[in-house]
Parts: C-alpha cells; sequence; structure tokens
C-alpha cells in the first residue's frame, strides 16, 4: 500500500490574527504547516498551543528577504494589517506587500506551487459603488497616510496577475473585508477590538466621526474556511474574490451593541475622522457563493461574544 505522505503548507504571517488560525485550521485538516513570520506585529501567544505540535514548524524570517524552503502550497498573509500598525513604519508596510510578494512568487514558481495572496477590501479605498464587487477599480489615494498599505497591496495585486500571465503561475487571490475574532491584537486599532478593549475597562468608547460609516463584519472561523476553499479550487479560477459579510451595521451601531453585551459603564466619545477612512465598505460576495459554496454562518452576535470571552480572559491573565 503507498505510504500517504503529508502536504506541506508554507504560511507567511503564521502567527498573527488570521495566520494563526490558519496554520491550526490546517493542521486540523491533516497537513504540515511551515509557519514564517517576523514577529513585527504577531504574537508567540498566537501559536503558543501549537509549538508542541509534530507536524507545525516555526520559521522567524522578514519575506522582504528571499526564503529558500520546500513546500506544496503558500498562503502569503504577511503584513501589517491594521492602520496603527501600517502608518507606524509605512516604508516597511510598502516593503512587505511589494518585496514580500516579489520573493514568495519566486519561491512558488521555483517549486511549480499554488500561492494564494490575502489581498484586502482597502484595494476599493473609499469606494464610490456599493457593495463593492471584484470589477470594481476602487477609489484609492496614491499619497496619503494610508496608502503604503492600499496601494502596496494593489501592486501585489499586480504582481500576481503578472506572474500568472506571464509564468504560468497557478495564483489565488481573495479580498478580505472586515474580519474579527480571538487573537486579534488588543492594540490594533480597529473598532471591533477597541470597543470592546474600551467597554470591559469602562473607558470610553472612541468612535472617529459621527459613527454613520458602515462596516461589514465576518467572523474568523468563516474567514479561513473561505480562504481554503478558494486555495482548493482549480487553477483556472485565480480571484480576486470578495471574502467578507454583506450584513453591513454602523460603527454607532456597533458601539452600542458592545457595550450592552458586555454591560459596560463607558460611554461613548466622537472625535475626528481620520484622513481618507471609508465611509462605507461592505462586499457583494456573489462570487465566493458560486465559485466555493461559500457564505459567512456566524451570527454578529455569537462571533462577538467569543471575542469578547476572549479579551476579557486576556485582561485577567495580564
Amino acid at each position: 500500500m503507498e505510504k500517504y505522505i503529508k502536504q506541506r503548507v508554507i504560511v507567511t504571517g503564521g502567527a498573527g490574527f488570521l495566520g494563526s488560525h490558519l496554520s491550526e485550521k490546517l493542521l486540523d485538516l491533516g497537513s504540515e504547516v511551515l509557519c514564517v513570520d517576523n514577529f513585527y506585529t504577531s504574537r508567540k501567544s498566537n501559536i503558543a498551543h501549537l509549538l508542541s505540535n509534530p507536524y507545525f514548524e516555526l520559521m522567524r524570517h522578514d519575506i522582504t528577504f528571499p526564503l529558500y524552503v520546500e513546500g506544496d502550497e503558500i498562503y502569503n498573509l504577511a503584513c501589517h494589517a491594521s492602520p496603527v500598525h501600517y502608518q507606524r513604519d509605512p516604508v516597511q508596510t510598502t516593503k512587505t506587500s511589494i518585496h514580500g510578494a516579489i520573493n514568495m512568487l519566486g519561491l512558488a514558481k521555483r517549486l511549480k506551487i499554488k500561492i494564494l495572496q490575502a489581498s484586502t477590501s482597502e484595494i476599493y479605498g473609499n469606494p464610490t459603488v456599493h457593495p463593492q464587487k471584484e470589477d470594481y477599480w476602487g477609489n484609492v489615494n496614491t499619497i496619503g497616510p494610508r496608502s503604503c498599505y492600499d496601494e502596496g497591496k494593489r501592486a501585489a495585486e499586480t504582481l500576481f496577475f503578472d506572474y500568472y500571465r506571464q509564468h504560468h503561475l497557478p495564483i489565488k487571490v481573495v479580498r478580505i473585508f472586515n474580519t474579527y475574532g480571538p487573537r486579534m491584537h488588543p492594540d490594533d486599532g480597529r473598532v471591533v477590538s477597541n470597543f470592546i478593549m474600551q467597554a470591559i475597562q469602562n473607558k470610553p468608547i472612541t468612535i472617529y466621526g459621527d459613527g454613520s460609516q458602515t462596516r461589514s463584519f465576518c467572523y474568523v472561523d468563516d474567514l479561513i474556511d473561505g480562504m481554503i476553499r478558494m486555495m482548493g479550487t482549480n487553477n483556472d479560477i485565480t480571484g480576486p474574490v470578495n471574502l467578507g459579510n454583506p450584513n453591513e451595521i454602523t460603527v454607532l451601531e456597533l458601539a452600542n451593541r458592545v457595550v450592552q453585551m458586555t454591560n459596560s459603564k463607558s460611554k461613548i466619545e466622537f472625535k475626528p475622522l481620520p484622513v481618507d477612512d471609508p465611509i462605507r465598505r461592505n462586499p457583494d460576495i456573489s462570487l465566493a457563493k458560486n465559485l466555493l459554496n461559500w457564505k459567512p454562518k456566524v451570527t454578529l452576535e455569537v462571533g462577538l461574544q467569543k471575542t469578547i470571552d476572549y479579551f476579557t480572559e486576556l485582561l485577567l491573565n495580564q
């Protein structure tokens, strides 16, 4: 009988919020995982529970430098994904998106393997089309404080499709909309983590603008399921494919819900809206439904409760 050989999957940014959940799920599905991370914004605590697994390997590495390893698939998730982190070092953010993409595409080309790019809804900028479909080219400021991330991810998509056309490399591109859940960085500046951390400490809930801007929040388990489904498609399916939850909610509604669920005494505090902050963000996921048979399953209430429980325990342990 032929011996079964586990598939070895390379996950860059594997110790981050999304990367740790992806690594965990891939191990559950029977793969070996090589987690590549430079720990610039991620934390070892995210993957501490995986270190004892003989099929999990951790490698400290910055993908702006070439990587020489072996594997059967690559998920490229490495990049600072929150405004607080990517605006702290915008040049490095752009390098990670562009140099990192070149290095990982080069590795995939050498190994002749599939590679998935974790792109972003920031591709669409401050959209003039609603909801956002994959054929919308976006409304992006090329020189603003968020441009290092927005334009870096746009350039990375360009590189992926150029490698596909020029070198016939099997690529997969997913555009990730707002995702939340356990293992989010408590100080990443995103609304879900911000609101929960402020609420459970009875601190003022900070809302930028008047709170009428909308977001669509996808629970991390649903997002990871979509990414794995995308990787499993035929080579002629490249994307880009939107992955996110189409249920839209205002930032003010989210704040009030978090206060209610945490029984918080926090009051809401309004501050000026940051530059280039999108007013509406909502994915059209028709393509994901058709190609991947995918749609989010976890309700906002269930997902928020799991995330609140995580941050509550995190504070208790501190």
